[in-house]
């Protein structure tokens, strides 16, 4: 056996433990903007991965779903289920996990948990928006929904956009405390607010984060005013929506992948022709973003594979030569390729 063949057979795993070391050694939000710069890069190569919507299988309760990607080096797929009902049972409504793959050989390079990671790179994708399409002097954000997924948000968009002003609203009082509790001391001015309405005044950017497997109204049209930038990301799968038709109707959407948030997204209200731009086009300059003060933006994301495939390589890249992984027996390495069997019989 190879010496070649024998690295290839140990893959390297990040646990939970280890994500979170990881994320600790380098600071959560330089993490957080490193994963942002990495989706642009990525979203900037746009055309040479392979694209398809996630493959989902779907029950009364909740949905499970890959999510397979490839630029033609390295292949990645995630592996993550989304069952709001988990909540009241002490269970996370989202976990994951992922693999990056070497395309020339087919062997893992990479084994990670993803329910942290999803959490970071969604919040990146956000940011990513937000610094494409709110305005630039954007100072406030609403942060509707404080759920899991609430701090991470807002300390992307602190990352990168540099908002700092934050106004909280949850149905539930008890996470909009959680929520301050955990961001408290990292340069915030936060507002705890008693009604979506009160938390999206003065804010320049909403981002709405709700869990409920349900067509929602947490927007209703009158509650949007001119030039608000809208991240509408907790409407992630078919039936479950947050913005009022109208809202979607009047302002300017911008998506990661249409074929996917057609059935997934917010513009699932809408009709099949309904013009989005692609956030990618943006990126590169190919579509112009925000065209006036005025105008609504609104990012309908659903998450996409192509933005797993950059969290998992920049921890890839991250783990080198560092104690926050270990290496795992996954793949048989029999002396002789033809001879699985026999490596079988000599275990004995």
């Amino acid at each position: 056996m190879s010496l070649k063949a024998s690295k290839l057979a140990m893959v390297p795993f990040v646990s939970v433990d280890n994500m979170m070391r990881l994320v600790h050694n380098i600071g959560i939000e330089t993490f957080l903007a490193d994963l942002a710069r990495e989706i642009e890069a990525d979203f900037t190569r746009w055309e040479l991965f392979d694209k398809t919507p996630r493959v989902g299988s779907h029950s009364d309760v909740g949905v499970i779903e890959l999510m397979p990607t490839s630029d033609g080096e390295l292949y990645g797929f995630k592996y993550v289920n989304g069952h709001p009902k988990n909540m009241k049972e002490g269970l996370q409504t989202v976990t994951a996990f992922g693999v990056l793959s070497d395309v020339d050989s087919g062997y893992p390079v990479l084994f990670s948990e993803m329910t942290i990671l999803t959490a970071l790179r969604t919040g990146a994708m956000s940011a990513v928006a937000t610094k494409h399409l709110a305005a630039p002097d954007a100072k406030t954000m609403a942060m509707i929904g404080n759920g899991a997924q609430s701090e991470f948000q807002c300390l992307a968009i602190k990352a990168v956009c540099g908002i700092e002003n934050i106004r909280l609203y949850d149905i539930d009082d008890a996470a909009t405390e959680k929520c301050m509790n955990n961001l408290a001391g990292l340069g915030f001015h936060i507002t705890p607010c008693a009604t979506p309405e009160v938390a999206i005044e003065g804010a320049d950017v909403i981002t709405v984060a709700t869990a409920d497997k349900d067509m929602q109204t947490i927007l209703t049209d009158n509650m949007v005013g001119a030039g608000v930038h809208i991240n509408a990301i907790g409407g992630d799968c078919p039936g479950k929506t947050e913005l009022h038709r109208d809202i979607v109707a009047r302002s300017s959407v911008f998506v990661e992948y249409p074929p996917q948030t057609r059935i997934e997204g917010e513009i699932q209200q809408m009709p099949d022709d309904h013009p989005v731009k692609e956030l990618w086009q943006v990126i590169t300059g190919a579509q112009t973003g925000r065209q006036s003060a005025s105008e609504v933006t609104l990012f309908d994301g659903v998450g996409f594979a192509i933005e797993d495939f950059s969290a998992l390589r920049y921890v890839h890249q991250k783990i080198k030569e560092t104690p926050f992984y270990i290496d795992l027996d996954l793949i048989a390495d029999p002396d002789d390729p033809r001879d699985l069997f026999g490596m079988i019989k000599r275990a004995r």
